[in-house]
């Protein structure tokens, strides 16, 4: 598959998907004949994880440090289990902050609804 069809397929700009590659948040891509990048299945598994860490701001580095052992091979497969750990409870305490804030915005917009309805009882009168 070429860079194109990727880059609509997983709403990514090529120069994204190209960046991607070149700071080693996924392994190198395969080309074809003409120099071109060819993604097959896995490459494009990759660019999936890939966009789906970075969309809850995962660090580019922890991303390159778990590739970088994916590419050594099945013996690192302890330490990648545990940077996926380690960014699920970071995840969970932002998820946790996000529902906290969003809490506290529903009540100020309450409180700036009660004025409202105050204000038009006086006016009424």
């Amino acid at each position: 598959m070429n860079i194109k069809t990727v880059s609509q397929k997983f709403d990514l700009s090529a120069t994204t998907l190209r960046y991607y590659e070149d700071v080693g948040l996924i392994p190198p891509v395969n080309r074809n004949s003409s120099g071109y990048r060819d993604y097959d299945e896995i490459d494009l598994e990759w660019v999936n994880f890939a966009k789906c860490m970075r969309e809850t701001d995962i660090s580019i580095d922890v991303l390159k440090e778990y590739a970088a052992l994916a590419q050594q091979g099945e013996q690192t497969s302890d330490q990648r289990k545990q940077i996926l750990i380690e960014q699920q409870k970071l995840l969970d305490q932002k998820i946790k902050t996000i529902q906290n804030t969003q809490a506290f915005l529903s009540n100020k917009i309450a409180t700036y609804e009660q004025h409202a309805k105050q204000m038009e009882r006086i006016f009424k009168n």
